[in-house]
């Protein structure tokens, strides 16, 4: 070994005398014997490392390096080094309708730091776990230069439980699914009574029907007809286009003397949209003042043309209240059942519609369904959009059956929750599978839930982290939590509620937004949503329990209890119109400007006090009438006396300057209120009948 060797006895080591040689390390040259081991161990080290660096220059991935001659040695026929991979550059992505924001940087082959700063651009504060909109996330994409496609996993869960089409040897015939529709008080629900014999109507709130009914008559010649009875009030146009697409054909109930109305129309339009047949009924016919020519002639105007009059719209003319008539219109629909030729396979695992899904108590969930396939039995595991089960009862009419065929209106009981209206249900092959495809759909309806709370709380959060206020100052929003005794009525009120608006004469707005709208008992949870903005609780027959009362009592949130319909959204609209500034009175005429009061000054008897203003809109006029408010009350109407623009006395005063303004009966004006200025109006507040008097909130 060049490192290690023998030396003499007494040549240059420490040996004793004649004694046996020892070994030693040789010292490297020119140095001692110490840093001579430390040398060769360095170099020893740094042997492999030069000949991996070498290997590396090279880019080698298949040869070996000697460390002395650098000549590579690659597998045979090699011929050279491996071609680079190049992964394609990404031009189009697809995003689902919630996604976080990690997912979505991953998604988008970047940093999840690049997409929260272009989320700060827009106006969105986001943690990289936080669940964002999926519009919210096509805006990055796109501002990335990707071409956006939207999808989601919904078509997945659907396919999970496809069956095979049916054969035409497996169809046959089943009742005719018939939604009858119509503008409010024309006697849907009562017609409907007369048919099945029963008094439905005089236990609805108000005496008008505020639920989507399902029942099913036996006729005397044989045969069953499903009814389903839509709601006619304005606020529940979704209820009555969802009972439009589910059905087969559509009973247009047309007071005789009280013709085509707004929700008729309405109903028309929707009928028209899902396709279906229109049967005309022509009710009260037996009032005084009734007019089945002139119910004709009105409905020529929205393309529905009945025999009378060389079409092909049926009618009959009926009398809810004395059961006139009733008979031609069974056999009305009866007929258009057989042209339509309405035939499905019983024999198979049943798909229908909830088309009504409450909280019982006593009962639990309950699904209305209507079978549109199949035979649902109880024992069966559904799937109901996010909420699966075994259904352990099932009801038509109010009777418990062991099964449902097709075109039955069935109660179904056994699912673990309540679920939407109009959502799907399915039986599926297996439980796992069912759970499976609920849990699905449960995490994304919690993602949702979540991303429109976040959306919701953004602008808030943002003011707070900048300390400045970014949302719009001519806006207010009243934030509702809805909590209703079925989905239908939950999701009437939601949509009713979110097209409330009131503004004001410049333009301040106040409108509402919905954070939650489900069926169900009151929860605490509902409370605890509410008491992070302050929201009002609209509890739609619904009776709240006395701890979430105080709890609600506790946080400070008021629960508004309502049974009719027109009632909460008359108190929510209420609400609305005290956030912004109330009319003003007709003898002021047209608004042309706003000045905010800085200071004011008392200056002798002959003038007054005097306001010294700002103009923040318009113009202000000399003579013009005005109005003082003091936040949304008006303290004063009346004139403007003087109009000074520095010393110097001036007819107009525009936006942004400032001027003094001194009135002709009025000493109260203080620092923070608005002056309003209106032209073309009268001289006098005896010009006006409706005018307020002053101090009038």
């Amino acid at each position: 070994a060049s490192s290690v060797m023998d030396a003499p006895a007494g040549g240059g080591g420490t040996g004793n005398g004649g004694g046996p040689a020892k070994r030693f390390s040789a010292p490297a040259r020119g140095g001692p014997a110490k840093g001579g081991r430390n040398a060769w161990e360095q170099k020893r080290r740094d042997g492999p490392k030069k000949a991996l660096k070498a290997r590396v220059s090279f880019g080698s991935d298949d040869g070996d390096m000697r460390r002395g001659g650098g000549k590579r040695r690659g597998k045979k026929g090699s011929g050279g080094p491996r071609p680079v991979q190049v992964k394609p550059k990404l031009s189009e992505v697809t995003i689902p309708e919630v996604i976080t924001v990690g997912d979505l940087a991953e998604l988008l082959e970047t940093h999840a730091a690049a997409v929260i700063k272009d989320l700060m651009k827009m106006g969105i504060l986001a943690s990289v776990s936080q669940s964002i909109q999926g519009d919210q996330a096509a805006a990055v994409a796109e501002a990335m230069g990707l071409s956006v496609t939207r999808g989601t996993d919904i078509d997945v869960e659907a396919r999970a439980l496809e069956q095979d089409e049916d054969t035409d040897e497996q169809l046959k015939p089943r009742p005719p699914v018939v939604t009858v529709m119509g503008h409010v008080d024309h006697g849907k629900t009562s017609l409907l009574d007369a048919l099945r014999k029963s008094r439905v109507a005089a236990g609805e709130a108000g005496g008008i029907t505020q639920h989507l009914g399902s029942y099913q008559i036996d006729l005397d010649a044989g045969g069953k007809i499903t009814f389903l009875d839509t709601p006619g009030h304005a606020a529940f146009s979704a209820m009555r286009s969802r009972g439009a697409n589910l059905t087969d054909i559509v009973v247009l109930v047309v007071a005789a003397d009280d013709g085509v109305k707004q929700q008729t129309v309405e109903a028309i339009k929707a009928a028209k949209a899902a396709e279906c047949p229109i049967i005309v009924a022509i009710n009260k016919i037996d009032k005084e003042g009734a007019d089945p020519e002139k119910v004709g002639v009105e409905l020529l105007d929205h393309d529905v043309i009945l025999e009378r009059f060389g079409g092909e719209v049926l009618t009959a003319e009926v009398s809810a209240l004395k059961g006139t008539g009733l008979e031609d219109l069974e056999d009305k629909i009866q007929l258009m059942a057989e042209l339509l030729n309405l035939r499905a396979n019983p024999n198979r695992m049943a798909e229908g519609v909830a088309v009504e899904a409450r909280m019982e108590r006593g009962l639990g969930p309950v699904a209305t369904t209507i079978v549109q396939r199949g035979t649902l039995r109880v024992g069966d595991i559904i799937v109901a959009g996010s909420e699966w089960g075994r259904v352990r009862k099932l009801l038509i009419n109010g009777v418990e059956v062991d099964e449902a065929p097709p075109g039955a209106p069935v109660d179904c009981l056994g699912l673990q929750g309540v679920p939407k209206a109009g959502d799907d249900l399915r039986v599926a092959a297996t439980e796992q599978l069912a759970r499976q495809i609920a849990e699905v759909r449960q995490q994304r309806d919690r993602e949702e839930r979540a991303a429109m709370l976040f959306a919701a709380q953004a602008e808030e959060k943002r003011g707070e982290l900048f300390g400045e206020r970014v949302r719009d100052d001519k806006k207010e929003t009243i934030d509702v939590v809805i909590k209703a005794d079925v989905q239908g009525s939950a999701e009437a009120l939601r949509a009713a509620i979110e097209e409330l608006k009131e503004t004001d004469s410049f333009g301040y707005s106040a409108h509402c937004r919905v954070l939650r709208a489900d069926a169900g008992a009151l929860t605490l949870e509902d409370i605890q949503l509410a008491s992070v903005s302050g929201a009002l609780v609209v509890a739609f027959n619904v009776n709240p329990t006395a701890a979430t009362m105080a709890e609600a009592q506790k946080l400070g949130i008021e629960v508004l209890e309502s049974k009719i319909v027109y009632d909460a959204l008359d108190e929510v609209t209420r609400r609305l119109a005290d956030l912004v500034a109330p009319p003003a009175s007709n003898w002021l005429g047209t608004v042309t400007g706003r000045a905010e009061v800085l200071q004011t000054f008392k200056i002798g008897k002959g003038i007054g006090m005097v306001a010294g203003c700002k103009v923040l809109e318009g113009e202000m006029k000399r003579g013009s009438n005005l109005r003082v408010m003091r936040g949304k009350q008006v303290m004063h109407e009346g004139s403007i006396n003087q109009l000074r623009y520095l010393k110097e006395e001036v007819e107009v005063v525009e936006e942004g300057s400032e001027c003094g303004i001194s009135f002709e009966t009025f000493d109260g004006v203080k620092q923070g209120d608005v002056i309003e200025c209106y032209i073309g109006g009268g001289s006098s507040r005896e010009d006006d009948d409706e005018s307020a008097p002053d101090g009038e909130d």
